[in-house]
């Protein structure tokens, strides 16, 4: 059996200029779990994360845990997380005042949670096909062009891995949720409540082989599990 290993990015900078960029507090997070992997003797045949920069500073902190030296990170776009901006500007543009944000909040909002009631009166709209985007939305990405990217980003990993191999992704909440459904099965809305669970720098693992694809581990933080080090955790 060949698996793989999905871990959420370190946490990003809610509230920053930029936020696709981890905190310090996001750095430190990789850092922990990478010095936990290696004294473990943990070793990962091949690396993978999304194009955004959060994917991609939380892959670098984990590349030490190649087994090939050589071996370098592989992108896909398929990794990426959904873009939450353009579902929360559509929803307060739209809906956010009928369904009682009142005043309507001004974009963007800086409150985290405010943001979080937006997000998830957002996402429950986008999950069902009730989130109507404008021309202006370029950036929109409908729920189930989200699912299928996720879906083919997996396939196309363990087609091209197989025979043991231990592959490591670098990835977000969305996409591992996302991934759940496709090896548990559950139901869109069952997608985003899970997406709420995740941490960051957390773990999620999957078997597959020989026909068979099987969650073997969901959103473990044994990096963090001493006391000293609880304050690390986050979810946002």
């Amino acid at each position: 059996m060949s698996e793989l290993i999905l871990v959420r990015h370190g946490q990003a900078s809610f509230g920053a200029e930029s936020y696709d960029k981890l905190s310090e507090r996001g750095v430190e997070q990789v850092k922990l779990l990478c010095r936990h992997w290696q004294s473990l003797g943990e070793e990962f045949d091949h690396l993978y994360s999304g194009l955004l920069l959060r994917q991609q500073e939380t892959a670098d902190e984990l590349a030490p845990l190649l087994r090939d030296a050589d071996s370098k990170l592989q992108v896909l776009d398929g990794l990426n997380e959904y873009n939450g901006d353009p579902l929360i500007q559509i929803y307060l543009r739209k809906y956010a005042q009928e369904e009682g944000f009142d005043p309507l909040p001004a974009w963007p909002v800086r409150d985290p949670a405010l943001f979080q009631k937006l997000f998830e009166a957002a996402t429950a709209r986008w999950i069902r096909d009730a989130l109507e985007p404008d021309a202006e939305d370029a950036e929109f990405e409908a729920f189930g062009d989200f699912r299928n990217r996720v879906y083919q980003a997996l396939d196309t990993i363990m087609a091209r891995h197989s025979s043991g191999s231990r592959v490591l992704i670098s990835t977000s909440g969305g996409v591992i949720a996302m991934s759940l459904q496709r090896v548990l099965g559950f139901p869109d809305a069952q997608v985003i409540a899970t997406n709420w669970m995740v941490h960051n720098s957390s773990v999620t693992r999957i078997k597959y082989g020989r026909g068979k694809v099987s969650l073997t581990q969901f959103n473990s933080l044994p990096h963090l599990e001493q006391v000293d080090l609880q304050h690390f955790i986050t979810y946002r």
